[in-house]
C-alpha cells in the first residue's frame, strides 16, 4: 500500500480503517499493584507461619510418613471410594424414582432425600453405631411369621458398617438430586426422539439422557467427592481409626496436638489437591461436545462472512 493510499481520508460513511501493526496493550497499574499487594501478603504470611516454632514443623516431618498416620489414610481413603460408589449408585436410583411417574415411587425418593439431606451427618453416624439400642437383633422373618434368621446387632454392625452406611446413605441423598438436576436438562426431545426409533425408556435413559447429562453431573459430584474426603474426618466420633482419628490418638500420647492437626491437614490438602487436577481432566473430556459444537457454528458463521466480502 503506498502513502499516498494509507494517507488518504476514509470515504464518508465508511468505517474508520486504523493501523494495528503498533497497537499494544496498555500497562494497567492498578491490576499490577494489586497483584503485588497480594503476593506480597501471601509470602509474608507464609514466612511468619514458616518460622513459627509452636506449629512444630520437625514434629510435623517426623510424623507426616508415621504408620498409625499412614494407616488411618488409607482408612479415609478406602471409606470415600466405597461410600462415593454405593452413593451414587443408589442416588441414580434415587433420581430415577424422583422422576417416576409412579406416585408411591416417586414419594418414597422424596421422603428418603429429605430425610438424609435434613438430618445432620453426625447424628446418623452415632444413630447406626448405637443401632443396638433401638434393634438389639437384626432378623430375617415373614411379615407377622416365623423369624428365619437372627443375628446380634452388635457383631452385624461394626464402626465400620456403620461408617459405610452412615457416608454412603447421606451422600445418596445429594446425588440424588445432583443426577435429577443433570438428567432435568437434557432437552426432552431427546427422549422423544428416541422413543420414536423404537427405544424403551430404560434404553434411551443409559444410551442417551445420561451421557447427554453427566456434563452437567460431574462438576457438582466432583465437588461432592471432595467433600466426602473431608467427611470422613467425622467418623473418627465412632471409633473408626481414620486419618483424623490417627492422629488424635498420637497426641493424646505425646500431647503435640497442632503439630499432629497440621500433618492431617497437609493430608487432607494433598489429596483434595489431586481430586481437583482430576475433576479438571473429567470436565474437560465431557467438554469435548461443547468445544466441537462452538467450532461448527463457527464455520458456517466465517463462511457468511467471506462470501460477504
Amino acid at each position: 500500500m503506498s502513502t499516498s493510499t494509507k494517507n488518504k481520508a476514509a470515504p464518508s460513511g465508511a468505517a474508520d480503517f486504523r493501523d494495528v501493526t503498533t497497537a499494544h496493550t496498555p500497562f494497567r497499574t492498578g491490576s499490577f499493584v494489586l497483584r503485588v499487594a497480594i503476593a506480597v501478603i501471601v509470602i509474608d504470611f507464609a514466612w511468619i507461619v514458616a518460622k513459627n516454632e509452636n506449629f512444630g514443623w520437625p514434629i510435623v516431618a517426623r510424623y507426616f510418613l508415621d504408620p498409625t498416620v499412614l494407616s488411618g489414610l488409607y482408612v479415609s481413603l478406602g471409606l470415600t471410594v466405597i461410600a462415593m460408589i454405593l452413593g451414587v449408585a443408589l442416588g441414580l436410583v434415587i433420581a430415577i424414582a424422583r422422576m417416576s411417574d409412579d406416585r408411591l415411587a416417586s414419594s418414597f425418593a422424596s421422603l428418603f432425600i429429605w430425610f438424609f439431606r435434613g438430618t445432620p451427618l453426625l447424628v446418623q453416624l452415632i444413630v447406626w453405631y448405637n443401632l443396638s439400642t433401638l434393634f438389639p437383633q437384626l432378623s430375617i422373618a415373614i411379615p407377622f411369621g416365623p423369624t428365619l434368621a437372627s443375628w446380634d446387632t452388635n457383631s452385624v454392625i461394626t464402626p465400620m458398617i456403620a461408617a459405610i452406611v452412615g457416608l454412603a446413605l447421606n451422600e445418596a441423598a445429594y446425588m440424588a438430586e445432583i443426577i435429577r438436576g443433570g438428567l432435568i436438562s437434557v432437552d426432552r426431545g431427546q427422549a422423544e426422539t428416541a422413543q420414536a426409533f423404537g427405544m424403551t425408556k430404560g434404553r434411551a435413559l443409559w444410551r442417551i439422557i445420561i451421557p447427554q447429562a453427566m456434563r452437567s453431573i460431574v462438576p457438582p459430584t466432583g465437588n461432592q467427592l471432595i467433600s466426602m474426603i473431608k467427611a470422613t474426618s467425622i467418623v473418627s466420633v465412632i471409633a473408626m481409626a481414620d486419618l483424623l482419628y490417627s492422629v488424635q490418638s498420637i497426641y493424646n500420647r505425646t500431647f503435640e496436638i497442632i503439630p499432629m492437626l497440621m500433618v492431617a491437614v497437609i493430608w487432607y490438602l494433598l489429596i483434595t489437591s489431586v481430586l481437583n487436577i482430576g475433576q479438571s481432566y473429567i470436565e474437560a473430556y465431557y467438554g469435548r461436545s461443547d468445544r466441537r459444537n462452538g467450532a461448527t457454528a463457527a464455520k458456517p458463521a466465517a463462511a457468511i462472512e467471506e462470501v460477504s466480502h
